[in-house]
């Protein structure tokens, strides 16, 4: 399959923007934490962050969180004093809404919800992605969604973003054993 871009820029601007309207319609800011899963989801949070300000002129805060000790897929389980993580404080009574930037099988929330049980009991979690692409394995669900993609079974979903990558895009790519670096757009 040949690369194909289903967001450029302009299109995850608006998403974000979207995502962030409609948080705002449906939580309260002011006991808010934008928890962004490492990488991507983490700076799709700060993205969110801003426009929130924008939007409703209160500051929100956010957070980042490395799932990667939790995943069922890691044979190495890494040393937990690498776990990265950037949260004031404890989430106890806050209303977190979980950040990343593409839901798939649902595997990597599950290991965030791990991850977040362990740094307390927030009042409530809510699940905003950029990218929904369906074929769950387990019975999660995104609670905001940037835009749903049908893509068949094999096919990867890339998304980059400029503090990364250099350019915002979503790129439908090739089969899974194609290379990250293969579908990067320039």
């Amino acid at each position: 399959m040949t690369p194909e871009i289903i967001l450029d820029a302009a299109a995850i601007s608006r998403s974000v923007r979207r995502l962030a309207h409609e948080i705002v319609e449906h939580d309260s800011v002011a006991s808010l934490l934008l928890l962004g899963i490492v990488r991507r989801g983490a700076i799709l949070a700060a993205r969110l962050g801003r426009t929130i300000e924008e939007i409703c002129g209160h500051t929100v805060a956010h957070g980042t969180l490395d799932i990667s000790l939790y995943r069922d897929t890691d044979a190495n389980h890494r040393d937990p004093r690498l776990l990265g993580r950037d949260i004031a404080g404890k989430l106890d009574g806050l209303r977190v809404v979980l950040v990343d930037d593409v839901l798939y099988t649902g595997r990597t929330i599950r290991a965030a919800f791990d991850a977040i049980s362990d740094l307390g009991r927030p009042e409530t979690i809510r699940l905003a992605v950029l990218i929904d692409r369906g074929h769950r394995e387990l019975p999660i669900r995104a609670d905001y969604v940037g835009k749903n993609v049908s893509s068949p079974h094999g096919t990867r979903v890339y998304v980059r973003l400029t503090e990364i990558d250099g350019v915002d895009c979503v790129v439908l790519g090739g089969p899974k054993s194609e290379s990250r670096r293969s579908a990067q757009v320039r």
